[in-house]
């Protein structure tokens, strides 16, 4: 596997994205993000992966429009991120980013106030009810 030179903390930081720790696993992966040369095709599938702990965290929070907005980027970085992360399953990553990009689209599309409320939307202890129809969780696998 083509890795970054510092490969422990990239481990450490798709471990933390797993985990759902995605402010964290933003952190770790952007200080390995940063070590790597510009000129590296790797740094670019590396900024992808550092963007989904971004769109993540900003879902977790109740950031839609964000969470939207950067997965998109994320999506677009990690195009030919096979080449960088052989090991990775990233066929499995993809189709979990695509229903929550479908996801994320239903969040902000039709009937949604300003506030990103739908009319018909309830809380439930305090959380959005629509949180409950929310995909798993994408998680960053090896390939089996």
């Amino acid at each position: 596997m083509t890795m970054p030179p510092n490969h422990g903390d990239f481990n450490r930081g798709v471990e933390l994205f797993n985990r759902a720790h995605f402010f964290d696993a933003h952190e770790v992966l952007e200080d390995v993000w940063r070590s790597l040369p510009r000129d590296r095709p790797t740094r670019r599938h590396l900024q992808g992966m550092v963007q989904l702990a971004v769109a993540f965290h900003h879902e977790s929070t109740g950031n839609h429009v964000g969470a939207r907005s950067v997965l998109e980027r994320a999506m677009c970085n990690l195009n030919g991120a096979d080449r960088s992360f052989p090991d990775l399953d990233l066929d499995r990553l993809r189709t979990e980013l695509e229903l929550w990009r479908r996801y994320l689209d239903d969040s902000e599309g039709a009937g949604a106030k300003k506030d990103g409320k739908k009319k018909d939307e309830k809380k439930l202890d305090g959380r959005d009810v629509r949180r409950h129809n929310a995909p798993a969780l994408p998680r960053i696998m090896l390939r089996r």
